[in-house]
């Protein structure tokens, strides 16, 4: 079994102190998103073949991966680096930051260890397809020989996200749209010439539209990845979570409406205000 932690919160960046509770425990009880009923989920290591862990702050985690690397875990991080201003990202670590942070679990894990995502792309007035190219080349450079991926897609404005970029908007005064498919596969394109010249490969997330020569689909949570690190065969069939996923069959044991990270188009909280309370009555 492959344990996905999570794409719906930020498990590294601020429940780690939980996690470690119930990796010491085996085993976490899980909500479920639409009935409410909880479900278990076992942490045994005889049970968990690796972990996905999807961040933008990983810096509070090291030291708990290096011990469940240390006892035979393995791990792949997707970490989401896009350099986004505070209007759309509200908490996130700065780019020298993050890219610090990346840096350290690839120098203890290896770069097979650790996924760069720039997603998803918003294209406001204050984000526009000009200043991802710019902004894209700068953060892969800093990257290059740190991964052998980077997972692009652009934002889908889901009802609640849209909702709240367009709060956003009117606090911090910008314009925002979503582009033709023209447009988005010309900087797809675009951007994956940069990040080629940087040895690392591009890929698209559950987006098939977006597709141009050279570019593949993800597989955010991959078990041939995690095989490759593990020097063994982790076998999982593929089951993703949209039309489009490739992801292997895992279990996530994240919930919703909990990250107070407060990036505005993120379609797991469908209200920051919601979130950060929910969080601190979390933790």
């Amino acid at each position: 079994m492959i344990v996905s932690a999570s794409y719906r919160t930020d498990i590294p960046a601020y429940f780690s102190k939980w996690f470690v509770e119930k990796l010491e425990a085996g085993f976490c009880e899980v909500p479920n998103p639409y009935s409410r009923k909880s479900y278990r989920v076992s942490l045994n290591s005889s049970d968990v073949d690796g972990y996905v862990f999807w961040t933008k702050n990983a810096a509070p985690f090291i030291e708990i991966a290096q011990t469940m690397a240390e006892q035979g875990a393995y791990s792949v991080f997707q970490y989401t680096i896009t350099g986004s201003p505070n209007a759309l990202e509200a908490n996130t670590p700065s780019v020298n930051r993050s890219v610090d942070t990346f840096k350290e679990l690839s120098r203890r894990f290896g770069s097979k260890s650790v996924v760069w995502r720039y997603d998803p792309i918003l294209v406001t007035s204050l984000t526009d397809h000009a200043w991802h190219f710019a902004n894209f080349a700068g953060i892969a450079k800093k990257l290059s020989g740190m991964t052998d991926e980077v997972v692009v897609s652009y934002a889908q404005p889901y009802r609640k996200s849209e909702k709240n970029i367009k709060i956003a908007a009117k606090i911090h005064d910008f314009d925002w749209r979503d582009p033709s498919i023209d447009e988005k596969q010309a900087l797809i394109a675009r951007l994956a010439e940069i990040a080629k010249a940087e040895n690392i490969r591009l890929t698209t997330c559950a987006q098939p539209e977006l597709s141009v020569p050279g570019v593949s689909a993800a597989r955010c949570i991959d078990a041939d990845r995690l095989s490759e690190i593990a020097g063994r065969e982790i076998a999982a069939r593929q089951k993703g979570n949209r039309s489009g996923c490739l992801c292997s069959e895992s279990r996530d044991i994240g919930q919703y409406d909990t990250c107070p990270m407060g990036c505005v188009y993120c379609y797991a909280v469908s209200n920051n205000a919601k979130a950060a309370k929910n969080y601190k009555s979390f933790s």
